[in-house]
């Protein structure tokens, strides 16, 4: 059967037919560029999203058409994979983790994870064929569970690849924290890393490393929503930084909680589970004996670090790009509000961006998403960190 859609919130108040509504909404996220194949397997998974389980459209033509792109005389199927390495592309790796089942349970980085899908897609024209989402609860299209080397992988498979003109995005809602450095000789320092499921660091040294990496012309943003998020590519020049903000007032029925994990308790964690960690003599063995050499972060190998130029690394104007949720020593809010979860810059990001501005800079998008942030209560301060050139530079531009 091919079914009716009732009209609804999700269609604007008006009645569709499933296969036609889908139909639409796939060419309008794409701007049409989907061959004749493409655009079918796209509106079988809109359609399943919708709810219905029992209409599969399907597409009959010959071999050469399939390839062909949909309304239009070219390209055949041979011209295609020429023209698609030819064409700039937008690609994003999407991460969340609410660390279900554990003390440091998180309510809203999945929804942010689908929130932030929708908004690239609609907002900054991201080709679904070019999201990979992973996340630690199921949500369609999630490939797999954010453990450190997962993510890694995809982040590396997406630089690699890149090719000049591309826009590389990642996103991360879940837990940060601080990872003390001490040298002798030296103040103690704490340096900013996320954490993935399996609590395999991924460190500023990892995205200095992803950044170095990247071709010429290309550009890399990373958003992180989550706490000690400043300064998460080492190095990188600080535009919008630390400031103070007077406090608004948050909701009474809004319940907060810090996306935060002390890092003596990851530390604990590893040491308790390991015997290898018990014979470590510092932390960076630690991690060394417990993830292994090639899993974990450059910041615990120092010898592979050393390899890569990392150590003594002075940047000069290279294409990273972060947009983080608060200073380094601050906290990023999960927030439960009226029945919905979801991290309060990550809001403050899909509100600015959808707030009709026909472009957004990487610089007014973190101030504006600021004044949000301060008219609702929140003592959390978003900051950017990029080259002078990018800091007007439209956000997630080509």
């Amino acid at each position: 059967l091919s079914l009716d859609l009732e009209p609804s919130d999700k269609t604007q108040g008006k009645a569709y037919g499933a296969f036609t509504y889908s139909l639409q909404k796939i060419i309008n996220e794409t701007n049409g560029a989907l061959t004749n194949k493409q655009l079918v397997m796209n509106v079988r998974d809109e359609i399943t999203s919708l709810g219905f389980h029992e209409q599969h459209p399907c597409l009959y033509c010959s071999d050469k058409n399939a390839g062909t792109a949909f309304l239009a005389t070219i390209p055949t199927p041979l011209a295609l994979p020429m023209i698609n390495e030819l064409v700039p592309k937008k690609k994003a790796v999407l991460v969340g983790c609410n660390y279900p089942k554990t003390p440091y349970n998180l309510k809203g980085c999945i929804h942010d994870v689908e929130n932030i899908r929708r908004l690239i897609m609609k907002r900054f024209n991201f080709d679904r064929h070019f999201i990979k989402v992973l996340t630690d609860n199921y949500i369609p299209g999630s490939c797999a569970m954010p453990t450190g080397i997962k993510i890694k992988a995809a982040l590396y498979e997406m630089v690699k690849t890149a090719r000049p003109g591309d826009v590389l995005f990642f996103y991360f809602s879940g837990h940060g924290t601080a990872v003390p450095v001490l040298k002798p000789g030296q103040p103690l320092r704490l340096d900013e890393a996320i954490v993935p499921c399996d609590f395999n660091l991924i460190t500023d040294v990892d995205f200095r490393d992803l950044v170095n990496q990247l071709p010429e012309k290309v550009n890399f943003t990373i958003l992180s929503d989550s706490c000690h998020s400043g300064g998460l590519i080492d190095k990188e020049k600080e535009q919008i930084g630390p400031n103070t903000l007077r406090k608004g007032e948050k909701s009474p029925e809004c319940i907060t909680r810090g996306k935060s994990i002390e890092f003596h308790v990851i530390h604990d964690i590893i040491d308790l589970v390991s015997d290898a960690a018990h014979q470590a003599t510092n932390i960076a063995e630690q991690f060394l004996g417990f993830f292994g050499r090639d899993i974990v972060s450059l910041k615990f190998n120092h010898e592979a670090a050393k390899q890569k130029g990392l150590l003594g690394f002075q940047p000069h104007g290279d294409k990273g790009i972060l947009v983080s949720g608060c200073e380094a020593y601050e906290t990023s809010f999960d927030v439960v509000l009226d029945g919905k979860s979801y991290g309060a810059f990550t809001d403050a990001v899909v509100k600015v961006s959808m707030g009709g501005y026909v472009k957004i800079s990487n610089k007014d998008l973190v101030t504006k998403a600021r004044d949000i942030l301060k008219q609702n209560g929140f003592d959390q301060t978003p900051c950017l960190y990029c080259s002078n050139a990018d800091l007007d530079a439209d956000f997630l531009g080509e």
